[in-house]
């Protein structure tokens, strides 16, 4: 996830999805894409917009999202999934 996230170019998401069999992916997806759009179930997603990180991490994504490992609450995943 870390990976898909830190070599995305410029703005956009990583994301956890569920396929229609249950199969966990990793995606990345520039700008406004979705998984909805791809016929994914999404479960979890890292915004790495530089909006959502930069006030704090400047351009240290791998930074921010290193923390964000710390407040994933897995019970809601699980629920998604």
């Amino acid at each position: 996830m870390n990976a898909s996230a830190t070599s995305l170019f410029g703005s956009g998401w990583a994301w956890l999805c569920a396929d229609s069999e249950g199969k966990l992916t990793i995606e990345q997806m520039p700008n406004a894409d979705n998984p909805l759009r791809h016929g994914l179930r999404p479960l979890l997603t890292f915004d790495v917009w530089e909006h959502a990180y930069y006030l704090d991490y400047q351009n240290r994504r791998a930074d921010y999202l290193t923390a964000l490992w710390k407040i994933i609450d897995w019970n809601v995943i699980e629920s998604r999934y």
